[in-house]
């Protein structure tokens, strides 16, 4: 009788173009998870769901009724997500030629989706405390610019990023994307001060809702004017057209984005808006971090013994 030997065993491998679109099926789906997270508090679903990680009584699925039907289709979404996160790593860390990078972040998206499913279920249990439904949000924000990363990093070269402006730009950038997360921290305190908490009962924070709007708006223009004087200086100091074509995009989507949010004011919080402006903060995110992706670029290795592994139609997100 042979004895088992573990080196005998062979682990498929993966090509740099299955590890990509797998990179880009996971944007997808966390931007999915989103939108559908987004449903469940506007439907004050929150609470179709009582239990965890059963539905309800030790029933894995919903009863045939609207907010258990909600809070369940969010939880197959999440579902949805883990697996191709799963996938992620696993084909991450099986391509060919190894990229320790990728491998990295695709061990950042299934850390974050395990962490998730922990914040969800004391989401339940503490009855939709807006603290930690708000926590559950940038959580996601956070998995959504570890996949993007992940995707774009998939379609280059495995050197070291050069920029393609100037060190001040660069500095210019993420003082944008800074900005950005300080303007979603604070709408989700709108969101967690407003009307729509998720289900009946649930407390909000306790913020006069007025002022935590005027506060979120006033440093959303100040994102909006510092985009526009950041555009001005990309375009003063000649950058490359795919800089300045994703800056564009970058403009585009908060301008969107900022109309949609004074709407959702002037209509009292509608939900139906609410979630476009949830859509819009997503598309935000991706356009974002895409633009500042841009800025950098990986040049092909220069020694001659590993070709570049970049697909010749790799378009990166934003782009």
């Amino acid at each position: 009788m042979r004895a088992y030997d573990p080196k005998a065993v062979r682990l498929p491998r993966f090509s740099p173009a299955t590890v990509r679109k797998v990179a880009f099926a996971s944007v997808i789906c966390f931007a999915l998870l989103v939108l559908s997270g987004g449903a469940v508090r506007l439907t004050g679903s929150g609470l179709g769901c009582p239990d965890w990680p059963s539905c309800f009584q030790h029933h894995l699925t919903a009863v045939s009724s609207f907010h258990p039907i909600v809070e369940f289709a969010n939880r197959l979404v999440s579902l949805a997500v883990t697996l191709v996160s799963v996938a992620a790593l696993a084909v991450a860390a099986l391509r060919t030629p190894p990229r320790r990078d990728l491998t990295l972040l695709g061990a950042g998206l299934v850390a974050g989706i395990v962490a998730q499913i922990v914040l969800g279920g004391l989401v339940v249990l503490f009855k939709l405390n807006p603290y930690l439904v708000a926590l559950h949000f940038v959580l996601t924000i956070v998995i959504l610019a570890d996949a993007i990363v992940l995707y774009h990093l998939s379609g280059s070269n495995p050197t070291r990023a050069r920029p393609l402006v100037g060190r001040d730009l660069v500095r210019l950038a993420r003082l944008q994307l800074r900005t950005l997360a300080l303007v979603t921290l604070l709408g989700t305190v709108v969101t967690g001060a407003g009307p729509h908490a998720g289900g009946p009962g649930a407390r909000r924070i306790p913020i006069a809702f007025r002022d935590m709007t005027e506060a979120h708006s006033t440093v959303a223009l100040f994102l909006i004017g510092l985009t526009l004087a950041s555009q001005f200086a990309f375009h003063h100091a000649k950058a490359p057209a795919v800089v300045l074509g994703r800056g564009r995009l970058f403009v585009e989507v908060m301008a969107l984005q900022g109309a949609l949010g004074y709407l959702q004011y002037f209509l009292h919080d509608a939900a139906w808006v609410v979630e476009f402006h949830l859509a819009g903060v997503t598309t935000l995110w991706i356009t974002g971090v895409g633009f500042y992706l841009s800025l950098h670029r990986h040049p092909p290795e220069t020694t001659g013994d590993a070709p570049s592994t970049q697909p010749a139609d790799a378009i990166p997100i934003g782009s």
